[in-house]
């Protein structure tokens, strides 16, 4: 099989201004496998060309309707309800579904193929609901939106506007597409939405760990932790990688900090004669164990960034046409339980994450806790001045419906299709429930990074910080300036969260 796309590429295509381009795509093959089909499926039955779909595939149909069934599978399952997809996980669904065509194993005409990179390319992105798949036989009811747009028909997101497919593609030179064979079929049975908005997902949540390591840095620097907590000899005694890549990441971010302090010159130095110690010997967990607690995080996200890796580069609808072995096969590639189990490992990680930020918020909240900060970081007068009292309500009401979702969601099968569809993944209601988590995420992230802010000013710290915790508080501080006065919060969330989400930290 062919690897087509990396996750890299898909990034690249949805995110930047990375073009597919036609000649470097093996069109040969895909020529090859609409050529085999054509000629065998002449005088045999196979599913979805000359038969009914799902249930009704007992139903033989005459030759005089092939070419209506495939129209009517597009039609008919294009039910889709609730609000459109972003454009990014449009994008990077039609970026899956094209990865399965070129594997040259669906029998799809290459025209298809053509019409479908030159969409991406230029952004003619379909109105896709996000409510209607099951995840078995892949994503259906989506897909079939996605169909719709590509035989000159449904609504297109189009330079900031919806407008009618056909008007776009008329607009950019472009034809609908003409079914040939079972092409109808092929662009609506697979996992491309699932998939799509799983990779979206996979690029924001690596972003989030990203934040999360930096973010647990400078909770140590503000506590004065002592340094080996991230030490190599300590978390290479424990042997998983997640757990040592954290702590390495740790260490470069913590170089040249003035704030942490090191065990051997404060406690190992033989001068101590006192019974109890004003500084803490050992810090909270939420400051201490961040090495054991996003060390697992960082290995399922590794884990799923391979399974939708090898997911984009496979064929994944059904039948499997395969010109090398000269038949055709009918099984279950369609099935979305690999992108689902991964998508609610993902979904419980990211609550994990995002539970553990709000414990470092309560440590910089809590004065009795830290005992060194002001309560809520109030800067003002007491009792008159509230800080940031209430952020901490909002935090912990975006952590706790996080909690609420974090049930897995592939255990939620419900037959259905006169039960021709008795166990199903729910893979993209799964993907979407983690894409709601990862939000809420970035949300209580921007009133952590505030409060980082905050504490450093209310402490006289900054240029005593490691210099990417510099540079990053002076970012946030141009967005949010140290505040003394009560004042509205929920701008400076919005506008935080954006430099969050657009400030690429990239550790690795």
């Amino acid at each position: 099989m062919n690897t087509i796309f990396t996750l890299a590429d898909v990034e690249k295509i949805v995110y930047g201004d990375k073009k597919i381009n036609l000649a470097e795509l093996p069109m040969d093959k895909v020529a090859e496998c609409y050529d085999f089909l054509e000629k065998f499926s002449a005088d045999k039955i196979i599913y979805g060309i000359n038969t009914g779909f799902g249930p009704m595939a007992q139903w033989r149909i005459d030759d005089a309707d092939l070419t209506a069934l495939q129209y009517n599978i597009i039609r008919s399952h294009s039910t889709g309800a609730g609000e459109p997809l972003p454009d990014e996980c449009v994008k990077a669904a039609m970026v899956a579904r094209l990865g399965t065509f070129l594997q040259a194993r669906s029998g799809v005409h290459p025209d298809l193929v053509k019409l479908l990179v030159e969409m991406i390319n230029r952004d003619i992105l379909p109105k896709i609901p996000q409510h209607g798949s099951v995840g078995a036989s892949g994503d259906l009811v989506q897909l079939a939106h996605l169909a719709l747009v590509m035989i000159g028909e449904g609504s297109v997101h189009y330079h900031g506007e919806w407008r009618p497919a056909a008007e776009v593609l008329r607009e950019n030179g472009l034809e609908p597409f003409r079914i040939h064979i079972r092409e109808g079929l092929s662009i609506t049975n697979g996992t491309g939405v699932m998939t799509g908005v799983a990779m979206v997902n996979q690029f924001q949540a690596e972003q989030l760990l990203d934040w999360a390591t930096l973010a647990a840095v400078m909770m140590n620097e503000i506590a004065g932790s002592f340094d080996d907590l991230m030490a190599e000899p300590l978390n290479a005694v424990r042997r998983h990688e997640g757990q040592q890549v954290i702590a390495a990441r740790m260490r470069m971010l913590a170089r040249d900090s003035q704030c942490l302090q090191q065990r051997e010159h404060q406690l190992y130095n033989g001068n101590h004669t006192e019974t109890t110690f004003d500084h803490k010997v050992q810090p909270y967990y939420s400051l201490r164990c961040v090495p054991q607690i996003l060390g697992p995080i960082y290995e399922t996200l590794l884990n799923c960034r391979r399974v939708l890796e090898e997911e984009v580069n496979s064929a994944c609808d059904n039948p499997i046409v395969d010109p090398e072995t000269r038949n055709v096969y009918h099984g279950g590639n369609f099935h979305g339980d690999y992108v689902s189990l991964e998508q609610d490992k993902v979904k419980i990680a990211m609550v994990r994450l995002v539970m553990t930020a709000e414990r470092q918020l309560n440590y910089l909240f809590h004065d009795r806790i830290n005992g060194i900060l002001p309560p809520f970081l109030n800067l003002g007068k007491l009792g008159l001045n509230y800080g940031m009292q209430a952020c901490q309500f909002t935090a912990t009401s975006t952590t706790a419906e996080c909690q609420t979702l974090a049930m897995p969601n592939y255990v939620h099968s419900i037959p259905n299709n006169n039960d021709n569809q008795d166990i199903v993944s729910m893979g993209t209601n799964t993907a979407l429930l983690t894409r709601r988590v990862i939000d809420n995420v970035w949300q209580v992230f921007s009133i952590q990074y505030i409060a980082l802010a905050q504490a450093v000013d209310c402490l006289h710290i900054a240029d005593k910080l490691a210099p990417i915790s510099r540079q990053v508080y002076r970012q946030v501080r141009e967005i949010c300036p140290v505040f003394i006065e009560d004042t509205p919060f929920y701008e400076d969330f919005r506008n935080v969260e954006a430099f969050l989400r657009h400030q690429q930290l990239k550790l690795d």
